[in-house]
């Protein structure tokens, strides 16, 4: 008897740790997590309450799709991977390839005990800028010419359904960096040198995400639905104000010029909805920002209520340390400690969960502060709309470089063309709108018909690409559709002073600009005309009327040459779409758009910006010609926009 009543008695033992077990950790049926009539705010409780710190770290971790796979997206419960710039499935991969890759990482993912989906990420910068294919739109400089946010919020939904067609749900996007000095290589990336600018292009989170309602609680993420994705702005903070331009360096300024310049945008990006933020590689006042405690988790989710995900940028923490890496253990605890919810690592992400683990172990890093990454995590997720529909499908496949989006691209191409000169100095007799049925056209330069020097960086692969390296057209094909059907269009890339005299030209369209680059390689303090451009328009300007368009991501010296040129356009780094630039110089329809940024006249005035006291520019920020649409007269001065 006794021998039975003490069996008897570990079995009950035994059934109760298994209830116990299965209330907090099992049978997950009934959970509230999984149930979408809850508010997001009681499934997160929920879903930390159920949560291992194994878990919970794993939630903390983004890896790149090269080394993740479904078996080490179950084993290490991976909360997101992305696609670093140029990382893809397959070379010119399909809409299919991407959808496949992306949902065998998430059958990993949900086969985890407590099945919580990850969320794949990419930089969609400029359009679905990594997918061959996809319609590539002019970068923010050209975009902050246009003076449009509801432009630009249209192109935000025509990404995020162009990003949905590979089953991506979270794009690294908009960049709210306001450049200060046009020498920084992520310049092109800035809508412009003015706040106020870059703050009224934060629309484009109203494209990626939708509209919120008029309900919806300031500063949590939002996603409307299917059709769009999760957004990002960034980085935070002072990233476009480091000394003499220099990419990941040093910003130095005082608080209240902190908050005037570089955190303005951020007032409305967090207002407006955005679902995360990714912190600067950059200082501010000599301290990392992916360490900076009081920037991250004082001022941005305290102060200004930001309720959504704080991402790291690409090995961002390893740039804590000098050389990067060098205290892995050290980066860890100081990111996570200052505030970084989800840690872009994005391939040693054992060494991550080992650091880490330790860290909370050993009592330096609280579970309070784990949670709080979690629960922002989870947020984003169910807000994303994962929970309900963690797998893609080829439903929005045919949005990808659809004929709309591509006509939005070339709207979006000739409302950012700059107009600087039309005509010579002290002549009355404007030289654009181009004569369509001229007989014997020059086109020349290196960026008549080179489609990725048109794109710029961030466009197939990190760096960009020279060539046709996807699906657009370039300006040299757009010319010859604009023209007459008698014209002759003769395209020479690098004519010398003898080509071009004697044969007849009417006049001479040159075209020339930067090669594409991103990031720290394009840092630049000189800012000459690269790839021979400067002879190329002495060659040519010099014994024909001729337009000069500059392909570039920023403005570049050109004085010494202004004398020579008959008209000058600025148009940034348009895109796929060159049509949008003969729409305009042949008078289809007119300039409009205004300087986002100061032209300087040498680099020794950088940096220079509206509102300095010691203002000299060749053209001054807000410049810009207005031209009527099929109609050659000019209608002369300019405007100052601030």
């Amino acid at each position: 008897m006794m021998k039975t009543s003490g069996r008897r008695g570990q079995q009950l033992l035994l059934s109760c740790l298994a209830f116990l077990f299965l209330f907090k950790w099992g049978d997950t049926g009934n959970a509230l997590y999984k149930d979408p009539s809850q508010p997001i705010s009681v499934r997160v409780k929920d879903l930390v309450g159920r949560m291992t710190l194994e878990e919970k770290i794993g939630q903390m971790i983004q890896i790149e799709r090269s080394v993740a796979s479904a078996d080490v997206m179950q084993y290490y419960k991976i909360g997101s991977v992305l696609s670093g710039g140029g990382s893809e499935p397959a070379a010119q991969a399909t809409p299919q390839q991407w959808v496949d890759m992306v949902n065998e990482f998430q059958k990993g993912a949900m086969s985890t005990r407590l099945q919580i989906p990850s969320v794949y990420g990419i930089d969609a910068v400029h359009g679905h800028n990594n997918v061959y294919g996809a319609t590539i739109f002019p970068h923010n400089i050209g975009l902050g010419a246009t003076r449009d946010p509801e432009l630009v919020k249209r192109i935000g939904a025509a990404t995020a359904l162009e990003v949905r067609a590979t089953g991506i749900p979270y794009v690294f996007a908009p960049c709210v960096a306001v450049c200060r000095d046009p020498r920084w290589g992520r310049c092109y990336e800035s809508y412009s040198e003015d706040p106020e600018v870059v703050k009224s292009m934060t629309d484009m989170i109203f494209g990626l995400q939708g509209q919120p309602p008029e309900n919806h609680t300031k500063g949590f993420p939002f996603v409307a639905g299917p059709k769009n994705v999760a957004a990002c702005a960034k980085h935070f903070v002072g990233d476009g104000g480091t000394i003499n331009g220099i990419d990941e360096n040093n910003t130095i300024i005082d608080y209240k010029g902190l908050v005037r310049i570089h955190m303005t945008p951020y007032f409305d990006a967090i207002y407006k909805g955005v679902s995360t933020v990714m912190i600067s590689y950059s200082s501010w006042n000599g301290m990392k920002m992916h360490a900076n405690r009081f920037l991250v988790s004082h001022v941005l989710k305290k102060q200004l209520h930001f309720k959504g995900m704080v991402i790291s940028d690409w090995q961002g923490i390893d740039r804590i340390t000098s050389p990067p890496g060098v205290n892995y253990s050290l980066s860890v605890l100081e990111s996570v400690g200052a505030g970084i919810d989800m840690v872009m690592i994005p391939f040693n992400f054992t060494d991550f969960i080992k650091d880490l683990t330790a860290h909370v172990k050993g009592g330096f890093i609280s579970m309070n502060r784990i949670n709080d990454a979690v629960r922002r995590i989870l947020r984003v997720k169910f807000a994303t709309g994962l929970f309900e529909n963690p797998m893609a499908d080829l439903s929005p496949a045919k949005h990808l470089g659809s004929k709309e989006h591509r006509d939005l691209a070339r709207e979006a191409v000739r409302k950012s063309l700059v107009l600087l000169q039309n005509g010579k100095s002290g002549s009355q007799d404007p030289f654009l709108p181009l004569d369509k049925n001229a007989p014997k056209i020059l086109v020349a330069g290196t960026h008549a018909d080179n489609l990725g020097y048109q794109c710029g960086g961030w466009t197939e692969t990190w760096q960009g690409l020279s060539g046709n390296s996807t699906i657009g057209t370039t300006i040299l094909t757009a010319i010859k559709s604009a023209v007459s059907p008698s014209t002759e269009v003769v395209f020479e890339q690098n004519p010398d002073a003898n080509y071009v005299k004697g044969k007849g030209f009417s006049y001479a369209i040159v075209v020339v600009g930067e090669p594409p680059y991103a990031e720290m390689d394009g840092d630049n303090l000189n800012l000459t005309i690269p790839l021979d451009g400067g002879n190329t328009i002495n060659n040519v300007c010099a014994s024909l009327k001729c337009l000069v368009i500059l392909v570039s991501g920023r403005p570049l010296v050109i004085e010494p040459y202004i004398a020579s040129m008959d008209a000058f356009v600025a148009a940034w780094l348009p895109g796929s779409e060159g049509q949008g630039v003969t729409d305009v110089i042949f008078g289809d329809y007119a300039f409009q758009g205004k300087l986002p940024r100061t032209w300087f006249r040498s680099v020794d005035q950088l940096p220079m910006n509206i509102g300095d006291k010691q203002y000299d520019p060749l053209f001054p920020f807000g410049f810009g010609f207005t031209t009527e649409a099929r109609n050659p007269s000019l209608r002369l001065g300019f405007e100052i926009l601030s």
